[in-house]
């Protein structure tokens, strides 16, 4: 059976692809291909590649009796074949084995070439054959492996624009250019043209770089390997088009072939054009935010529409619109007016009923706010597996709304499929604006499932469709219904329908974005002229009457509360005077006015209100509240409670006289590095304190960016902040920040495997990632923010800015959430971040147990800075809890990675212990940047970058001006583009140092001061904390994490514990998920056992249901600690116990409802010591 033929006319070459029940001989082949380029003069080659039908098996067959001797034809002889196994994929052999001398034979005799030849000659199979050496469970792969020799396809090669790179390996001009899905192991000197969809770069050293491409030319993927002395060589980018040349080899890193580039030449990118010279306007166009449906990215999309020349494009995702604010941008970017739509569903009453699709259009602003509207009540108030709107909604908000017919999925279209009568497809017909027709293809499955004869029924679906245009004085449109930017991109939707499970996966239409052209000739049996009309004529006027809309309004609109501005400036200097006194050092005055004037300018008044407002219940409900960001910035943060961060300089101020000192003559980084010192008026002892932030990096160099203030509750107390909130502000104006929740690559990757898995099909591990690129992205669900609230002034309708929905579409959740993520509302609207973390419950903890307050500890305490950089203050060896750095369960410094950090560093200064945080929260700040610098004693630590505050206060003490520092500041804190010639000379003419220059180029993302100081206050706190009380430290980090305690392990005691980090460990990347998050749990409890503390069983009467107890020499266990026994359950254990003692182990199970297994464990772990099973009662004594 031919599967596929492949001609190249103009070459005179053909290739058949035939699949057969048995595999043909080769002779037989060759005869077959003579005959039929006999039959055509035109043809000078044909190659006949066969298949066989169960084609592992006939292979594996054919081996295992050639091995043996059983064959009549000669297969290549070893001495030891039984030491030698196979495994058979698709073009491929992989002969195996453990023994080394076997591997060395193999090699030596060349069995690999000698097979391949033998099935060549045999069978006319090329098949890629290689030895593999287990050693240690790893498979070793020789790098030499034979193919037959076959003169690779050569097609047209594209034009050159300008050569990059040409070595004397690669000859660019000879070399002929092979698909990619041809291209196998062992070929040399061969050239492959494609576009560079991503990259990897690997540092060997300071002077080699290795650049691994990943290029894919429509056929499949292929790695192209290439190293440089400078990474400044590599010019290439992604999304480039190149014509690569070298050698395939299969490299043993990325376990795959890969081409060794031997000489690069950037070429003209191969796209599709729009030439037409009227363009269309596509009214109908999906992005990935329809969900598990379009895989378009919008700003691909909007680019190509603008590249073709289209005056507009629509966007009209399934029952959402959400893709509205990036589609904006990329308008702007791009220059192209967009349409705002949605391909909506339409009911009559009923939201259980089956709804129509329906196309939503907004013709103005007032439309769009209709249609917002619309949203809203199709998620509150009809929803039903979808999002469902009521015809009876749509006429009572249609003002502004251009409606259309939609697709075979639309009532209209629906009707003429089952033979509707003309009068009442004339009246349906007659609720619309404008009616759609569609390509052929795109209805093609109605041929295949009965419901259309042929193509000519669906051709008269269409030319009906015009007629009732022509009749009611409706424009006809077409659209393409687009789902996908590019015909080769249907893979993408055929892996998402076949992992949902869609039988017809592979039956896909071509619903790509169609030139004007491609859609002429669709309809050209239309005739030329109605063709026109209804392809650029009729959506060219239908754009015409659209106005240019915005999806969200300009303008900030904070919450409004009465008296705002004039109690922000009370609260701030009624705390400037009891600090610094009556007169307020100069200093302390500026900073406080100017900061102070661009808050009340700009209306953030209101905002610094609410956050005082909420910090200051909590912590008089005893909770402390955490600062992140740049909020620590802000002086202003500061006086109102917001932060505990003062940004002014490094100073003394005395608490009883009101001394100040900003000029002290130490170089201390921060205020807790200045030495202890005296007043000099009054003799008291000195406060230290100032952190030298400056305000530019929270509100911007005008002082007009929307503020972020973003606090961590302590996750006890979020709920109840939340309610705050509503108590402030009303409950009607405060949402939660609604997300949205996409394919993560992992899925995409189980997509992508089960495909192929399924179809048992061999793809390149850089293909599979290719595929796994385009799929990642696509809606799946919407949810909430764990932490975010949108703020809508008294008096406005939300729905101004966004529409409302139910997290992940669920009616009974209780929780309405916007439609829009909370990042393209946060220029218009006021959002709270109000998170729950462990650090501010942790505190909370050690404060009640202990009786010191957390604000009271000293960050100068001297036993505890030692905890940065040894074990000492511990009273423990690195050998015994293996590490030399005591940071074990300190937030932001116990991991694995920031350890390494502080080995390198070995802190001493709280200043240092900030520029640590910052450099363990950047990308590329670190790693090859800060850590080669401070190893090569290039620069010491206080001199290398750290936070994004570095960069502005270093320059402008250079002699930069203060709004280009800024400007350098926020352009290498993003890592978005590199500093221009201008920027570099004017660093250069100040004297900052080349190293500086170079790292500031290598940064992608910086963390901001203010968040590093107060995650490090936060931690220093907690590690006194350790130090001084070590039983209400372990315990207070134990409770927060019962349910991942390994209970069985810690009774063990420290052996036990200490094999089992040895077993994760060994692991490595191979551990689970369950396994890495048990890790730090069980290095905290090695260290605990290690100081002498140790772990009490469980207890009836003594242990919490949550909260490991602090007693005389360690640590009660609770019952969630217990395998298998959740929250609800210990819970329930603790309100029994709390009706009385327990009379029986049958008494305690009725009492306190545990389950089966619950008991069971139970049991295993002797809870219930001498309680006995049951009552018995003895009748004669």
């Amino acid at each position: 059976m031919i599967r596929k033929v492949e001609a190249w006319n103009q070459e005179g070459i053909w290739r058949l692809h035939i699949e057969a029940a048995d595999l043909l001989p080769g002779e037989q082949i060759d005869k077959t291909a003579d005959q039929i380029k006999g039959c055509f003069s035109f043809l000078d080659q044909v190659e006949i590649c066969q298949t066989p039908q169960n084609y592992k098996e006939k292979i594996t067959s054919i081996i295992s009796s050639g091995i043996k001797g059983n064959d009549d034809l000669t297969f290549p002889q070893l001495d030891k074949w039984d030491e030698v196994e196979f495994e058979i994929a698709s073009g491929r052999i992989d002969f195996i084995t453990r023994a080394p001398l076997i591997y060395q034979e193999i090699l030596e005799k060349d069995i690999c070439t000698q097979t391949a030849d033998w099935f060549w000659q045999h069978y006319r199979l090329r098949i890629l054959v290689r030895i593999l050496l287990i050693q240690n469970e790893t498979k070793q792969a020789v790098d030499c492996v034979y193919i037959p020799d076959r003169p690779p396809q050569v097609v047209a090669e594209p034009p050159a624009e300008k050569r990059i790179r040409k070595s004397k390996k690669g000859n660019m001009d000879k070399a002929a250019i092979v698909k990619i899905d041809e291209v196998q192991e062992g070929m040399v000197n061969i050239a492959i043209a494609g576009e560079i969809w991503d990259k990897n770069v690997h540092r060997i050293n300071d002077r080699l770089f290795v650049v691994t491409y990943s290029v894919y030319d429509h056929t499949s993927s292929l790695l192209v390997k290439s190293f440089y002395n400078q990474i400044e060589e590599d010019k290439i980018q992604i999304g480039d088009w190149y014509k690569f040349c070298g050698d395939v080899r299969y490299d043993k890193y990325s376990s795959e072939v890969t081409m060794n580039m031997a000489a690069s030449q950037k070429i003209k990118k191969e796209l599709r054009q729009d030439k037409s010279a009227m363009k269309r306007v596509e009214l109908h166009a999906h992005t990935k935010m329809s969900s598990m449906d379009g895989l378009t990215e919008v700003n691909e999309l909007v680019e190509c529409a603008a590249r073709w020349g289209h005056p507009a494009i629509a966007i009209t995702d399934h029952g959402s619109i959400q893709a509205f604010p990036d589609a904006y941008q990329a308008g702007k970017k791009y220059g192209i007016k967009i349409i705002y739509g949605v391909e909506a569903y339409l009911i009559e009453n009923d939201r259980k009923e089956r709804p129509w699709h329906i196309i939503l259009l907004a013709a103005d602003q007032a439309g769009l706010y209709n249609i917002y509207q619309l949203i809203t009540g199709s998620y509150l108030d009809s929803y039903y597996r979808r999002p469902k709107i009521l015809r009876s909604a749509l006429i009572e908000k249609r003002e502004g709304i251009i409606i259309g017919s939609a697709c075979e999925a639309g009532e209209l279209y629906s009707a003429i499929v089952a033979g509707t009568d003309r009068a009442e497809l004339e009246q349906m017909a007659a609720f619309y604006d404008y009616l759609e027709i569609q390509p052929l293809a795109n209805n093609q499955f109605l041929i295949n499932d009965g419901r259309a004869a042929d193509l000519e029924a669906l051709k008269n679906h269409n030319r009906l469709l015009v007629e009732l245009g022509e009749k009611l004085n409706k424009p006809v449109v077409a659209t393409g219904d687009v789902h996908f930017l590019e015909p080769h991109h249907e893979i993408y939707r055929i892996i998402i329908q076949a992992g949902q499970g869609y039988d017809d996966a592979e039956s896909q239409a071509p619903l790509y974005f169609r030139t004007t052209d491609e859609m002429l000739a669709e309809f050209s049996y239309l005739g030329e002229e109605t063709a026109r009309r209804v392809v650029i004529e009729n959506p060219g006027a239908i754009n015409d009457r659209i106005q240019a809309v915005k999806p969200v309004i300009d303008g900030f609109y904070p919450p409004r509360i009465e008296g705002a501005e004039e109690a922000i400036k009370a609260i701030c200097y009624e705390k400037a005077h009891a600090i610094y006194g009556d007169v307020l050092p100069e200093i302390v005055n500026a900073r406080l006015e100017h900061e102070l004037g661009a808050i009340i300018e700009h209306g953030f008044s209101v905002l610094y209100y609410i956050a005082h407002k909420l910090v200051k219940r909590s912590n008089e409900d005893g909770y402390v509240v955490g600062s992140r960001g740049s909020v620590g910035s802000s002086l202003v943060a500061y006086f109102t409670g917001i932060t505990e961060v003062n940004p002014l300089l490094p100073h003394y101020i005395c608490s009883h006289c009101h001394y100040c000192d900003f000029d002290p003559g130490y170089d201390a980084a921060c205020g807790a590095d200045l030495p202890e010192g005296q007043c000099p008026q009054c003799g008291s002892l000195l406060i230290k304190d100032g952190f030298d932030i400056p305000f530019e990096t929270f509100l911007g160099f005008n002082g007009n960016k929307t503020p972020d203030i973003d606090l961590n509750f302590s996750s006890e107390y979020q709920s109840r902040a939340h309610q705050y909130v509503e108590e402030l502000l009303g409950a009607d104006n405060v949402f939660r920040a609604g997300t949205v929740s996409t394919i993560a690559d992992k899925t995409a990757y189980g997509f992508v495997k089960n495909y192929f898995k399924d179809r048992e099909m061999d793809v390149k591990d850089s293909e599979v990632n290719r595929l796994v690129k385009g799929i990642s992205g696509v809606k799946r669900t919407t949810g909430q923010h764990p932490g975010g609230l949108i703020v809508v002034p008294r008096g406005e309708d939300i729905n101004r800015f966004t529409p409302l929905q139910h997290p992940a579409e669920k009616r009974d959740s209780g929780i309405i959430t916007t439609h829009f993520e909370y990042h393209a509302l946060e220029e218009q609207l006021v959002k709270l971040d109000i998170l729950g973390h462990d650090d501010p419950t942790i505190i909370k903890a050690l404060e009640d147990m202990t009786g010191i307050q957390a604000s009271s500890i000293s960050l100068s305490d001297e036993k505890t800075m030692q905890l940065f950089s040894s074990t000492d203050p511990l009273g423990v060896t690195p050998e015994q809890i293996g590490t030399s750095i005591g940071t074990y369960g300190i937030p932001e410094f116990g991991t694995k990675f920031v350890r390494q950090m502080l080995e390198v560093t070995r802190p001493s200064t709280f200043g240092e212990l900030i520029r640590i945080s910052g450099l363990s929260h950047g990308t590329d700040v670190w790693s090859h940047n800060a850590e080669v610098l401070i190893k090569n004693q290039v620069a010491t630590l206080k001199e290398v970058i750290c936070t994004r505050d570095d960069i502005m206060t270093y320059l402008i003490r250079q002699g930069l001006e203060k709004l280009q520092a800024f400007n350098i500041m926020e352009k290498v804190r993003k890592g978005k583009e590199r500093l221009d010639e201008q920027e570099v000379e004017s660093m250069r003419a100040s004297q900052v140092p080349a190293w500086y220059i170079e790292s500031c180029d290598k940064i992608k993302y910086m963390f901001p001061k203010a968040h590093a100081v107060a995650y490090v206050t936060m931690a220093f706190r907690i590690a006194y904390f350790k130090v001084n009380y070590p039983r209400e430290f372990y315990a207070s980090f134990f409770s927060v994490r019962a349910e991942d305690f390994d209970m069985e392990s810690a009774l063990q005691g420290y052996d036990e514990v200490k094999a089992k980090i040895k077993a994760i460990e060994k692991l490595g990347f191979e551990a689970t998920p369950k396994e890495k998050k048990l890790l730090p749990i069980l290095e905290l409890a090695l260290e605990m056992l290690a100081r002498g503390l140790v772990f009490y069983p469980i207890d009836l009467y003594r242990s919490d249901a949550r909260k490991f107890i602090a007693e005389e020499k360690g640590l009660r266990l609770p019952f969630l600690a217990l395998p298998s026994v959740g929250e609800t359950a210990a819970q329930g254990i603790v309100q029994a116990r709390e009706q009385g003692e327990f009379l029986t182990i049958e008494d305690f199970q009725q009492r306190s409802r545990l389950n089966k297994t619950g008991m069971d464990i139970m049991r295993k772990y002797n809870c219930f010591g001498d309680l006995p099973e049951e009552s018995q009662i003895s009748l004669f004594g």
